[in-house]
């Protein structure tokens, strides 16, 4: 017996838009049908022309509980997600307390989230220095594989590993390597100041650049696979693109921020702004539009990482002493829906960069696609409605926003996890753990 249908005439469904009638059976999608089908079920929801995308994987998110709680929770940071159209994200290793280094440490997490997830959550395990003979253990444990740092992460417990000690932890486990790639022989002191070109100027592109040719160079010697993640700095695409010319398995992401803001448009003070490595100009992100079209850019994620206001120094507008990250989760989708169709691409393109390619990253097989067999997480999207950003409906814990007062386009109408409505009001999340 079939339990939902769910139809459309703009269902993204092997990589194109068409009229179709989704049939969920039991969490899972059973058949994809012509638009017109007959088919029996108790529950039939007719979209017409709002789109039917698959649940969004958000592989790069910032929880940050337990611990550091007061910045994010599961709950929040889910419902935010659920609320922007992604079903699956898969936490970080820091800025938890304890980061999730060891097994004892991962089990903690999952105790702490257990209850209070909207949407499937898995785990990155985290790589520092002296704990590559924990890895082994820890991805048995399931994580999805493992995060460096090259640079100061921000937080002492999560240390930044060196170019050897990434290749040793490489050599201590077959698993995906995510690296955060900024070399700390090119960032500068920034000084105490509310102007963010004096920020952007103390993080260059040259560290980005140093770093990624230092982490293609580990994964090229020891033949592991390693993602580089949030790329900002679209001068690194061509190392990127030779070493996969030379069979280095590298792939990279980037963020809605770096394909969307622009730096010669941030105002002084305006440090909710801030991330790391850091926005950029318009031409660069111009050239990260067009490695994503050329699919040298694989994923678009939103490094969700979201903190106090206290810690955002919004009252001193002090670039240098605020805390880095942006907190997107939530608004992905539409910022990215409305930058993407000024440039003449479609919903299946969406689709691609923030479900489809992020589930292939992590192996998650049944997730980011409507097909038989996968998972029934659905999203209603509007594609032509537009609504102006306001902090005061977002769900993440501390709404801070650099997209505060913008009009974006696309809203998300409804979302399903397992061929259920996410309301908010009832945790029905799973843990996810890495396939095979």
């Amino acid at each position: 017996m079939v339990d939902l249908v769910v139809r459309s005439r703009r269902a993204v469904v092997d990589g194109q838009e068409r009229p179709a009638a989704v049939s969920v059976t039991g969490g899972r999608i059973d058949k994809v049908s012509a638009y017109e089908a007959t088919i029996d079920a108790p529950e039939q929801i007719d979209l017409g022309d709002t789109a039917l995308l698959p649940g969004l994987v958000d592989t790069h998110v910032h929880v940050n509980e337990p611990g550091r709680t007061e910045w994010e929770g599961f709950a929040t940071a889910t419902r935010a997600a659920a609320a922007g159209g992604v079903t699956t994200i898969i936490d970080m290793p820091l800025n938890s307390l304890p980061p999730t280094v060891n097994v004892d440490a991962l089990r903690i997490k999952q105790a702490a989230a257990a209850g209070q997830i909207h949407v499937d959550v898995g785990f990155w395990g985290g790589a520092i220095p002296g704990n590559a003979p924990a890895l082994p253990a820890l991805h048995d444990a399931g994580v999805f594989g493992f995060k460096a740092f090259l640079a100061d992460s921000g937080v002492p417990e999560f240390p930044p590993v060196s170019a050897a000690e990434l290749a040793v932890a490489m050599e201590a486990v077959d698993a995906l390597f995510v690296v955060h790639a900024e070399d700390p022989d090119h960032l500068r002191g920034a000084p105490s100041s509310a102007a963010y070109s004096d920020f952007l100027a103390s993080r260059p592109a040259s560290a980005e650049h140093a770093a990624i040719a230092k982490a293609i160079d580990a994964a090229r010697a020891t033949g592991r696979r390693v993602h580089i993640l949030h790329l900002s700095a679209a001068g690194a695409l061509p190392l990127i693109s030779q070493a996969k010319a030379d069979g280095v398995r590298v792939t990279a992401e980037t963020c809605p921020h770096y394909l969307t803001l622009d730096a010669a448009h941030i105002p002084d003070g305006a440090t909710e702004f801030k991330c790391c490595p850091p926005i950029r100009d318009a031409a660069n992100a111009d050239a990260l539009w067009r490695a994503l079209a050329d699919g040298l850019i694989t994923c678009v994620v939103s490094d969700h990482s979201p903190c106090t206001p206290e810690l955002k120094r919004r009252d001193t507008g002090d670039f240098a002493a605020a805390w880095g990250g942006i907190a997107s989760v939530q608004l992905g989708l539409p910022v990215i829906w409305t930058a993407a169709r000024e440039r003449g691409h479609g919903l299946a393109d969406v689709v691609e960069w923030m479900a489809r390619r992020p589930a292939e990253l992590a192996g998650l097989a049944g997730k980011g696609r409507i097909a038989p067999g996968a998972d029934a997480d659905l999203v209603a999207f509007d594609p032509g409605a537009a609504f102006e950003v306001d902090p005061r409906r977002l769900h993440h814990r501390n709404p801070v926003t650099p997209y505060a007062g913008k009009v974006l386009q696309g809203v998300v109408r409804t979302t399903w996890l397992r061929g259920r409505r996410v309301t908010g009001d009832e945790a029905r999340g799973r843990f996810l753990a890495r396939e095979g």
